[in-house]
């Protein structure tokens, strides 16, 4: 069954624990937020193939990860995984132009949805950072900064789906 009516009266459990926490509490937004970029990054899939398809797989997986972790769990992310995120920037960094201003989001369908799951992203970190520093759960160094890379990532993406399009970044004129 899809349901239990468990959480009929806006409260939930977590991971290995028998007590309820409301739906609107802090480790409760920020498994949300966890669930929709892990979500949203599925959409993202569908866009593309080969190497960011088993990079994006390789993230969901990781996001899964730190999803455990902030209901309780013993799974983590690691430093291997932080490094991964890096390597990953940096392979596709040395094929783009270098920043030079602010890039107004859009150009191809895939960059704009990388844009806006960076955003997810960016939301998210901030969610788990409140429930790190509220003290609701202790999160592993890692955790953070993966959170943190994901954004980069996520942004490179969007820069390496316009440069492969031959779609010219686009600079805000601040009016």
């Amino acid at each position: 069954m899809l349901y239990t009516g468990k959480g009929d009266n806006g409260k939930t459990n977590l991971f290995h624990c028998d007590q309820r926490l409301s739906k609107s509490s802090l480790v409760a937004e920020a498994l949300g937020s966890l669930d929709e970029i892990n979500s949203f990054l599925g959409w993202c899939k569908v866009k593309t193939s080969g190497k960011v398809l088993s990079q994006l797989s390789s993230t969901q997986d990781n996001l899964f990860s730190v999803q455990a972790e902030v209901a309780g769990a013993d799974k983590f992310v690691t430093a291997s995984d932080v490094e991964e995120l890096e390597t990953w920037i940096a392979e596709i960094e040395k094929d783009l132009p270098e920043i030079k201003s602010f890039i107004v989001s859009g150009g191809t369908e895939l960059a704009a949805m990388f844009d806006f799951a960076r955003t997810i992203a960016r939301r998210t970190e901030r969610k788990v950072v409140a429930v790190s520093e509220a003290g609701d759960v202790a999160l592993n160094p890692e955790t953070l900064a993966y959170l943190n890379r994901l954004s980069s990532f996520l942004y490179a993406l969007a820069r390496q789906a316009n440069n492969e399009a031959g779609i010219e970044e686009e600079k805000p004129k601040y009016n």
